[in-house]
């Protein structure tokens, strides 16, 4: 009836055909009356099935026997049979040309050996609103035709059977690609040629690409393997047009549904789970639940999970003390005996396997439970003594009196061993407060109110000890423990009563007027100890007091309108002070309200104002100043001065309240200009005080609206904005110039400077013949040592100058430095090299004056093969020279040699 078929990559839907049961219309068997729901099965399996795919399965009534039933069928070779009914195929199976086959099953209890035997079935795939595609050849296919309209009515109906079914396309199949799903085909093509498309995401929508079809025969393919998990279902719509793209059809949608397959395993939240338990917990106790994912269906076998304990370290008490809900993955207690000082922490390894458990085809994955038993309060914390002491100075605050230690069995740093202090007893006003240590656990009785050794010299406390979470069990002790704290007396500080201490006065009060007695009290009653009073905040300077009583007197005027006085009220403080052996000090403030005089004459306000050359049509509105509070200050009354007498001749005012009046001019025309205008100003204080104040005011032409114009006509007749921008570029430019100007000077002298510094050699004085461009002299006006040109051979010893009279630049004669010998220069083409000899020999002598200074041509040295130059100044020896040579030094030396080298004429 079937046959292998090898290489098939079609995947069919799972439990379409094995849900096709027909007897189920008939009614469910009565209750608790075992066997099979149904004689006969009537089941639709798909032409291809590849191996391990469920088909279909059969319905048990168990009646609570459970997993004491077991099934098997007649074909074990090519169908398996699972404890839950479904029926899988045990082979890659493909259907033959018989066009329907029986298989049975038979269900056997393994207690009582009882049997019961159902028949199944199975007939070839047929049209049904859900349909599998598989694997055919086009010819093949399933075609879905587009549904007939009715031409000759307005409203169109489509036939019911023409409601299009999902296609349904198992997940990671492996092809051969592209796989024709379906034929899409439409009446109208017996008479005319169409063309077909469809649309939609996973057509020419992203994804693209997936499924295709054949525009002429109207073949859909799909062209990849699908995921379900990625996209569980596409939405295509088909269309159809004739060769002009003109619609033929109205489109149709068509869905197509992924089949999910189990390829993904469970995949645990986390790796490592952490819960905890009390010790001591009763069986049945919750402690934590894990939870995996699993990507597949979970409304198929495929995502149904199953957990389960594959171990437990350590196994003590027992191997079992956990157990797991194989559904949800929750884990309690099962078994009594939880201790924590015996076994801390336990470890366990959770399993989480697909297909509701089934170890066989199930994918499993595992994740590890670490639960740490936790402690429970057994056990009361104790005071290590029954009496602590401390002591603690009066009016200390926030101090520790004493440390109270404990001592506790539980766990240490949990809500059972951290310990709570409570004082029951001796301290009815709360002044003590036992906070607890977070590192030690000790309890530390600290002072949160200040204590007064006058009053309380000693206190008794009584302090009880718990733990932050009750009591498990009823300790028979109670922990309570005695605190004697010991009050010390120290010098406390002078206070005022009342303090601030409010007076009322007038001002204007006179110098060395007494206003009261301010003075301090000394709460050390059990010390005798004096006070002295001293000012320390006298803000305007007014007042002192006396060191001794505290009384207090002025020594100056008192003036309400100071600006040291806000709202009539000046502060002063003052220092009381003891003579205890570490004096101690208090401050005392003292408020004198000063009550007002009229000792302020009012001013005009405001003291400018402008107004038009003639009366129309403004006025100016003016007002009074006065220091005075009410009554001393308005209404006012407003008047003008008698003097000068054009003031009332130009000018009225007129009272408009008690505190506002308007001025105006009394003329008709008045010139421009600036005027002073007396007013005079009577306050209404009990002895009334009057003022004579100077209004400012500018006389302008005004506009139709009454606006000066004064401005306007400054403005037309200055510059332009434009004009004032150009003058200031212009200024800015020049300072920029002249600025460039100095800078360039100064480099300028500084390259001259270095010029003179790095002289060429050319222009070296030493050893050169300098030109002037001023005659000079001569020989008359040099103070030159020309003796010093004669060879020193020919020098007689008194000729020579003594040390201490010869000149500063004069080179001394004795010791002199050793030149080498120089030959005769016999051809004037060696004075360069001569000159050039005498340059080294000068630039090496450490003895030469600087080359910046006046050089004085010495000798040339002993052992020197020129001739002496003392026969130039001797007429006696001139004639037995031979001067002939000086011809041969060319033009410079032509004078020379006929004055010396010619005939006697």
């Amino acid at each position: 009836m079937f046959s292998l078929h090898e290489g098939s990559g079609q995947l069919v839907l799972c439990l379409l055909a094995g849900l096709q049961i027909a007897a189920e219309a008939r009614g469910a068997p009565p209750p608790c009356r075992p066997g099979f729901s149904e004689d006969l099965y009537t089941v639709v399996v798909p032409d291809i099935t590849e191996k391990g795919w469920p088909l279909f399965n059969v319905k048990f009534v168990s009646c609570g026997r459970g997993g004491l039933v077991r099934f098997e069928c007649s074909n074990p070779s090519d169908f398996r049979i699972e404890d839950d009914g479904v029926v899988y195929a045990a082979r890659t199976l493909q259907r033959t040309a018989a066009p329907a086959s029986s298989l049975l099953i038979k269900a056997v209890d393994a207690t009582t050996q009882q049997q019961w035997v159902t028949q199944v079935k199975m007939m070839p795939p047929t049209q049904v609103q859900e349909r599998a595609v598989p694997p055919v050849t086009s010819k093949n296919l399933d075609e879905i035709v587009f549904p007939s309209q009715n031409a000759g009515s307005t409203l169109k109906r489509i036939k019911r059977d023409w409601v299009i079914p999902p296609i349904n396309v198992p997940e990671n199949s492996r092809g051969p690609f592209p796989q024709e799903l379906v034929r899409i085909r439409s009446d109208h093509d017996k008479n005319r040629s169409l063309r077909y498309s469809v649309t939609g995401p996973g057509a020419d929508q992203p994804p693209t690409g997936i499924f295709t079809i054949d525009p002429i025969s109207g073949e859909l393919s799909v062209n990849k393997p699908l995921d379900r998990e990625h996209i569980p279902s596409f939405h295509l719509r088909a269309h159809a047009v004739d060769l002009n793209g003109n619609q033929v059809e109205n489109p149709i949608d068509i869905v197509i549904n992924v089949i999910d397959m189990n390829d993904n395993r469970p995949e645990f939240s986390h790796q490592i789970w952490n819960g905890t338990v009390p010790e001591g917990s009763k069986p049945g106790t919750y402690v934590m639940t894990v939870t995996s994912v699993d990507k597949d269906d979970p409304k198929t076998a495929n995502g149904m999970l199953r957990y389960k304990i594959l171990s437990q370290t350590p196994d003590s008490p027992s191997s079992n003390m956990f157990t797991i809900n194989n559904k949800t993955g929750g884990i309690i207690t099962v078994a009594a005996g939880l201790d924590r000082e015996k076994v801390p922490r336990y470890t366990l390894i959770i399993q989480a396997t697909d297909m509701e458990g089934n170890p066989m085809y199930g994918l499993s994955n595992t994740a590890t439970a670490v639960i740490r038993v936790t402690d429970i309060n057994d056990n009361p914390p104790e005071f290590t003594a029954e009496m602590f002491f401390g002591e603690v100075p009066e009016n200390a605050v926030n101090v520790i009196v004493a440390n109270l230690t404990v001592t506790d069995k539980d766990q240490p740093n949990t809500p059972a061993w951290n310990a709570v202090y409570k004082i029951t007893g001796g301290d009815p006003t709360g002044r003590f407060s036992v906070p607890t240590d977070p590192t030690t656990n000790e309890g530390l009785v600290t002072v949160v109110k200040p204590i007064d050794f006058e009053m309380d010299r000693k206190y008794v406390l009584i302090v009880e000890a718990r733990n932050e979470v009750p009591l498990t069990i009823q300790s028979p002790r109670q922990s309570t423990a005695t605190v004697s704290i010991r009050v010390l007396d120290v010098n406390e500080s002078p206070y005022f009563d009342p303090n601030p201490k409010l007076i009322k006065l007038e001002e204007g009060m006179m110098p060395e007027s007494t206003l009261t007695t301010f003075t301090a009290q000394d709460p050390d009653r059990y010390q005798t100890q004096m006070i002295r009073y001293s000012k320390l905040s006298d803000p305007a300077n007014w007042l002192r007091i006396d060191p001794s009583t505290g009384r207090i007197i002025t020594i100056a005027i008192l003036d309400r309108e100071s600006p040291y006085v806000k709202n009539s009220l000046y502060n002063a403080t003052f220092l009381a002070t003891d003579n205890g052996k570490r004096p101690a000090s208090g401050t005392g403030t003292l408020q004198i309200f000063l009550l007002d005089i009229n000792d302020n004459a009012p001013k005009v306000f405001p003291q400018e104002a402008e107004i038009c050359e003639k009366p129309e049509p403004n006025a100016i509105n003016i007002t009074a100043l006065d220091g005075d509070l009410n009554p001393n200050a308005g209404p006012f009354a407003f008047e003008l001065a008698h003097r000068p007498s054009d003031i009332r001749r130009n000018w009225t005012i007129t009272r408009i309240s008690g505190e506002y009046a308007q001025m105006s001019l009394k003329i008709g025309f008045l010139e421009s200009g600036i005027y002073e205008v007396p007013i005079i100003i009577t306050d209404s204080g009990n002895l009334p005080m009057s003022n004579t104040s100077y209004l400012r005011i500018k006389v302008c032409q005004c506009d139709m609206n009454g606006d000066c114009t004064d401005q306007q006509h400054i403005m037309a007749a200055g510059l332009g904005t434009g004009a004032i921008i150009s003058i200031l570029l212009c200024i800015i430019i020049l300072l920029i110039l002249v600025l460039m100007f100095v800078v360039w000077m100064k480099r300028r002298d500084k390259e001259r400077q270095a010029k003179q510094l790095l002289i060429d050699p050319e222009d070296d004085v030493r050893d050169n013949i300098l030109k002037y461009d001023e005659e000079g002299g001569g020989e008359e006006d040099q103070d030159y040592d020309l003796s010093q040109l004669q060879q020193p051979d020919t020098l007689e010893p008194d000729a020579i100058k003594p040390v201490g009279i010869r000149r500063l630049d004069e080179r001394p004669l004795h010791p002199e430095p050793q030149y080498p010998m120089r030959s005769a220069a016999p051809h004037p083409g060696d004075i360069g090299d001569f000159i050039n000899e005498g340059l080294k020999a000068a630039d090496n002598d450490p003895t030469a004056p600087p080359y910046d200074s006046l050089l004085v041509f010495d000798y040339e040295g002993s052992g020197s093969t020129a001739g002496s130059l003392s026969s130039l100044n001797s007429s006696s020896s001139g004639g037995d020279q031979d001067y002939d040579y000086l011809n041969d030094w060319g033009p410079r030396f032509r004078k020379l040699a006929d004055m010396y080298g010619g005939s006697d004429d």
